[in-house]
């Protein structure tokens, strides 16, 4: 594995701060990895907050994007690394699933599959996750999780709830929905 240039998908949210912006410097942060090479960087997606208890239409809601590259380290080395980029950005892990300025998960390593106490890979719960789903599949039409199947229609089972931002620097400055109400 190291030596080799492995493909990676990381899904990259936030719901604090300006998400736009974080999203774009994020994603530079990442692309200057040693060892990593920018690839694409998906549409921006917007999503309520899922909490532990599920769904909460109460929190800010979150921009996501999907990134993927080209890398030629170890894992955990990669999930080390982009866990010091969302501590720069803010991230503070106060609460499980809690509001956050960046998020960044690993979603696929090429084909590895890990299950330990630091990192499972694929990740858990991409499978279930329209606002993981609908950006990767903007990315690559044939996108697949190993083990789970084809990302279409992982996403279709989903009952997407997304909706795909068109300027997500002028939505940061547009009022919520139903404000002024």
């Amino acid at each position: 594995m190291i030596g080799s240039i492995e493909r990676v998908v990381l899904a990259l949210g936030s719901n604090l701060g300006d998400r736009a912006a974080t999203l774009t410097r994020a994603a530079a942060d990442i692309s200057e990895l040693p060892g990593a090479t920018r690839v694409a960087v998906s549409p921006v997606y917007e999503s309520a907050a899922v909490k532990p208890g599920g769904v909460d239409e109460s929190a800010p809601r979150y921009f996501n994007a999907v990134l993927t590259i080209g890398y030629s380290g170890d894992p955990y080395a990669l999930l080390d690394a982009v866990n010091l980029i969302e501590a720069r950005h803010g991230r503070v892990r106060a609460e499980r699933w809690g509001d956050r300025t960046l998020d960044i998960d690993l979603i696929v390593f090429g084909e590895l599959r890990i299950d330990d106490d630091r990192l499972i890979l694929p990740h858990p719960r991409a499978a279930e996750r329209d606002f993981v789903l609908a950006p990767w599949l903007d990315l690559d039409a044939a996108a697949v999780i190993p083990g789970r199947g084809l990302v279409r229609d992982l996403l279709a089972a989903t009952g997407i709830t997304v909706r795909r931002v068109a300027d997500a620097s002028a939505a940061e400055s547009a009022p919520a929905p139903g404000a002024g109400r």
